[in-house]
């Protein structure tokens, strides 16, 4: 049974730091890219970041550019997001997902229950 578990999440003053991690079960974490997507009250689920599994490739939303690292170590079946320099506007509930295969495209079926990313003084 594939399963996605987040965790990590919490509250967190602006310009402070989390690190999310993704643990994963039911699969081989090798053989698929694992993307992070956010969605805040009102707005629509929005993609952060994304790691490929083929090659370690990364991608990032412009807005999270510069400040989040995703990384995965394949031997804990955890992928990571590092968040730095917070703000208000990174306040959101967020998830994390498995791609179709090794690359960061196509759909994402398998998605974890979510984390709380509350950032505020």
């Amino acid at each position: 049974q594939v399963q996605l578990v987040e965790s990590g999440g919490g509250l967190v003053q602006p310009g402070g730091s989390l690190r999310l991690s993704c643990a994963a079960s039911g699969f081989t974490l090798d053989y698929y890219a694992i993307a992070w997507f956010r969605q805040a009250p009102g707005k629509e689920r929005e993609g952060v970041s994304c790691i490929s599994s083929s090659d370690g490739n990364t991608s990032y939303a412009d807005s999270v550019k510069g400040r989040f690292a995703i990384s995965r170590d394949n031997a804990k079946n955890t992928v990571y997001l590092q968040m730095n320099s917070l703000n208000a506007e990174d306040t959101a509930v967020y998830y994390c997902a498995r791609a179709e295969g090794r690359l960061c495209i196509g759909e994402y079926f398998y998605w974890g229950q979510g984390t709380q990313v509350t950032v505020s003084s």
